[in-house]
């Protein structure tokens, strides 16, 4: 995190040392006293270092920025994302979330973790500092986040969190999934212990955590969430003490669901919530916004603009303990200043982020140059080539059918995933996927060249007509995801991915119909947002025409990996059963 002379800033705010910009005419939005009025605003180097008159603050080299009456509104903060599902590296994703006004995320960096460790991460984070959006990583309470144990490229251990922990960009444990701490479970009972130590918060990761259960969360020492499926839920884990997280991604809705704590019960507990995005996607990110989206939703589902934009800065910054830096525009804050049009529109015509402008008439004002990469964050994805023949699933059941649990995704939630009893075909041991009742087949491939596991399963939701896709990028494990009509399809769209280190990719018949290349640990690459968000809706379209009406296909299949939320899921380990937390069998026996 940036760091200035601690003299030179006492100076500066003293007027004793000219400041570098100094903003006029502007509106002051005070997130901290709920107030706006005139006042300007005066930057030393990356902090703001006073507000009001600051005529003593113009020196002979200041900057005088007219702010022409727009309202002043501190840089927003979305306070839990997975960055790298957005397929964009570093960098281009700065590209495409500081023009909406996005100046801070709080994030595990958890997907270049797995797939190249602390040294990958440490590129990452040198990356970042370079660029005008700041991260505040939380250090992963474990890695792999999976139950039972599946294979990631680098595990996060106790031992991980005794050195890491120290280390100046972590700012807490990220992700506490509510099933380790109630398990109690080893490793992670260290790491929570290892932050207690180190005064750090632990971010928690509770979806549908209520009554007890949600008692012995927070009685570990979880502080906040993200995951609340209605607004009842949200509303306990207020009353009970947590910081609440809305989150509103590309794929999972819940804003205005969980926004009823405010608008219907009581609209004293604003101070409690903020927001998150969690999983978001560039083609969603230019057409409808980043968090100035969620702002403007708040604003329409019925709370006043001060409180809305509290909620996408200082509540978030409060909830995680770095309200010291960033949050509101005061001095000694890091200087991340909005110029908005209109608040209700909340249309923002120029951002300055670390004291810089760096947005102006919404476009980026600064060219943003990705770094060489090094080798550590190369892809080298370490797969034996597949065949059809590994791409089918097998019984010993001497029948011509039999049952089998197919994992149904939710068309809405693509995080949970349902029951679907089903009858198939089995030839010569074979179990038959079955296209026309939208039964598929399903694998993860272990891409890390620890074990070779591939296993087979069923899933449905997908209608594919034909064909396979797959993807390398698939959280929490980034092992490659595949689901597909057929098992040549299926071989052709892995091999296709692992040799040309890592992507998302769709076939058909043996044909490759589309790829989107990422090179970056084969979970993201350096393109241009606007290239990448072409790339993501010719990919949908693709898959439309081979029958998938779901919002968004291949992200879809992607989050068949997490094993956090029920009912089902599929690692490289085999089918998963939440309740149990075990993997099972598809083939439950014979037909009656």
């Amino acid at each position: 995190m940036i760091k200035e002379n601690l003299r030179d800033l006492i100076d500066a705010g003293m007027a004793k040392i000219p400041a570098d910009i100094v903003i006029k005419n502007g509106q002051l939005v005070n997130v901290t006293s709920s107030e706006i009025y005139d006042a300007d605003v005066a930057i030393y180097r990356s902090r703001i270092v006073a507000t009001g008159d600051c005529e003593a603050y113009i020196g002979e080299n200041t900057q005088i920025i007219d702010a022409q009456g727009k309202f002043l509104c501190p840089g927003l903060i979305d306070g839990h994302l997975h960055i790298e599902c957005s397929k964009m590296s570093m960098t281009s994703f700065a590209k495409a979330v500081v023009p909406c006004g996005t100046t801070s995320i709080v994030s595990g960096l958890d997907q270049y973790l797995v797939t190249a460790g602390l040294e990958g991460v440490r590129d990452v984070l040198d990356e970042i500092s370079e660029g005008p959006l700041k991260v505040f990583w939380g250090l992963p309470f474990t890695t792999p986040y999976t139950l039972p144990k599946s294979t990631v490229g680098f595990d996060v251990t106790p031992e991980v969190h005794k050195e890491v922990q120290k280390w100046p960009e972590v700012f807490g444990v990220w992700e506490t999934v509510s099933e380790f701490v109630e398990n109690k479970h080893d490793g992670v009972m260290g790491a929570i212990e290892t932050a207690q130590e180190n005064n750090l918060p632990v971010f928690g990761c509770a979806p549908m955590t209520t009554g007890e259960r949600l008692n012995g969360i927070l009685s570990a020492g979880v502080r906040l969430d993200h995951e609340s499926y209605d607004h009842k839920e949200a509303m306990e884990k207020i009353r009970k003490g947590m910081f609440l997280l809305v989150r509103e991604s590309s794929i999972s809705h819940f804003l205005n669901e969980n926004m009823k704590v405010v608008t219907h019960i009581n609209p004293r507990v604003a101070r409690r919530v903020s927001f998150c995005t969690d999983d978001v996607i560039p083609s969603e990110i230019l057409e409808n916004g980043h968090m100035d989206k969620l702002i403007r939703m708040t604003i329409a589902a019925g709370v006043d603009p001060i409180t809305a934009i509290q909620m996408g800065s200082l509540n978030s910054a409060e909830a995680y303990r770095i309200d010291h830096l960033v949050g509101s525009i005061s001095p000694g804050k890091i200087a991340d200043i909005l110029f908005v049009d209109d608040l209700r529109e909340f249309s923002i015509d120029k951002v300055i982020a670390k004291g810089k402008l760096v947005v102006n008439e919404g476009k980026m004002a600064v060219d943003l140059k990705a770094p060489a990469r090094s080798e550590t964050l190369s892809s080298r994805l370490k797969i034996p080539a597949i065949t059809a023949e590994d791409m089918k699933v097998r019984t010993d059941i001497d029948a011509d059918r039999v049952k089998v649990l197919s994992m149904e995704v939710d068309y809405d939630v693509p995080f949970v995933r349902k029951r679907r009893d089903v009858e198939l075909k089995v030839e010569n041991g074979v179990v038959l996927p079955d296209v026309e009742n939208d039964v598929l087949y399903a694998t993860v491939v272990e891409r890390f060249g620890k074990n070779g596991n591939k296993p087979v399963a069923f899933v449905s939701g997908w209608k594919l007509k034909g064909g396979a896709m797959a993807s390398s990028k698939a959280p929490d494990d980034n092992n490659i995801m595949c689901i597909g009509t057929n098992s040549e399809d299926m071989a052709l769209a892995i091999n296709y991915i692992a040799e040309n280190g890592g992507g998302q990719v769709i076939v058909k018949d043996g044909e490759i119909l589309d790829f989107i290349h990422l090179p970056i640990c084969g979970i993201t690459s350096d393109i241009e947002p606007e290239a990448m968000a072409a790339a993501e809706r010719h990919m949908k379209e693709v898959a439309r025409e081979l029958g998938c009406d779901l919002p968004d296909p291949v992200f879809y299949m992607c989050c068949l990996q997490i094993t956090a939320i029920p009912d089902y899921a599929m690692t490289d380990l085999g089918a998963v059963d939440f309740h149990t937390q075990q993997t099972f069998d598809p083939v439950l026996g014979k037909t009656e």
